[in-house]
This record gives structure tokens, sequence and C-alpha cells, in this order.
């Protein structure tokens, strides 16, 4: 690697959750200087752009705790150990939504903060959508499903009322996609 790499000295681990574990790293830089490094360790997760077949997109409106807001939303959820971004997507949106798709597109890869986790998020656009999948959502969730235009979703993001960062970056990439095809 190039001069910029940070190799791992020593470390330890602060904390660990149900969904996340901080770890207090010491690295080293290729000219010798050193530095510390806290970072939050998360398993992945998946971030679903679910289109109803009449142009509409499903987006949920939920109490985020840390931020002490309603933010709305994208479908999305934390990947179990070794399960298939794709399959997570799926049990995600039918535990979410109540919806099935029958036509999954990914979008991208990305990490969602990398100055502190590790977290990578893996987008889908989900298309032809159909309710009655099994599913329902976590017992520590309260989803309100939002059914929204596509011009109007894209309205919100313009105006700050989603502010969800893989929210945004969903809906944006899955416009590019759409206006392609």
């Amino acid at each position: 690697m190039g001069g910029l790499h940070e190799t791992r000295v020593d470390g330890r681990r602060v904390f660990e959750g149900r969904m996340i574990r901080v770890e207090v790293d010491r690295v080293r830089f290729a000219d010798g200087a050193e530095a510390v490094r806290e970072v939050v360790r998360h398993p992945g997760a998946v971030v679903i752009v679910p289109l109803l077949p009449d142009g509409r997109v499903l987006l949920e409106r939920q109490f985020r705790y840390p931020t002490g807001l309603e933010l709305v939303e994208l479908p999305a959820g934390k990947l179990d150990p070794g399960e298939d971004p794709l399959e997570c997507a799926r049990r995600e949106l039918a535990e979410e939504t109540g919806h099935g798709a029958a036509s999954w597109r990914p979008l991208a890869s990305f990490y969602s903060a990398p100055g502190f986790c590790d977290e990578v998020m893996h987008c889908f656009l989900a298309e032809r959508l159909a309710p009655g999948a099994e599913g329902q959502a976590d017992d520590d969730e309260r989803i309100e499903l939002l059914a929204v235009p596509w011009a109007e979703a894209l309205a919100m993001v313009d105006g700050g009322t989603i502010r969800d960062a893989k929210s945004i970056a969903g809906l944006l990439l899955a416009d590019r996609v759409l206006r392609r095809s």
C-alpha cells in the first residue's frame, strides 16, 4: 500500500452490544508516527428502494432515538452473520412493509460513516412490489409506512425532509438508474 496506509499496533474492545462493538486501536503510519482510532464495528446492512407498480415509493417514518427525531427513511436492516445481502433485503422488505418484489437490482455498496465505522450498506432497487409477504417488524421497531409519489420523494430529499444518508443515497442512485431505463 502507499504512504497513507495505517497499521494496527494494538488495541482493545471497549464495548460489545447487540448490534455493534467499539474498539480503540493504536495505529502506525508509514512514516512511523502513531495515532489512536476509535472504531465502531458493524456487521453491515441493506437499504431498499421499494417501487410500487404505480410508481410510488414506500418510505418509513420512525423515531430515531440517537437524533431525538422522527425521520423519513427507506426500509433497511442489519445483516445477520453470513447472510447474503440480497436475502437480507428480501427479508427486511417483507418484515418492514409486508411486501415482496418480483425484480431486484443492486445499485451500490457504500460505507455509511468511514471516519469511525466499518459498516457497509448494500443498496437495492426493488420493483414490481406486491403485498402479502410474510414478515413482521422487529419488537423494538415502530414504523409508519408512507407510499409517496417518486417526484415527491425526491423533493423530500431536496427540501431536507429526508435527512438520512442511506435514504438520500438510495433515492438518488435509484433515480439515476430509472432515468436511464
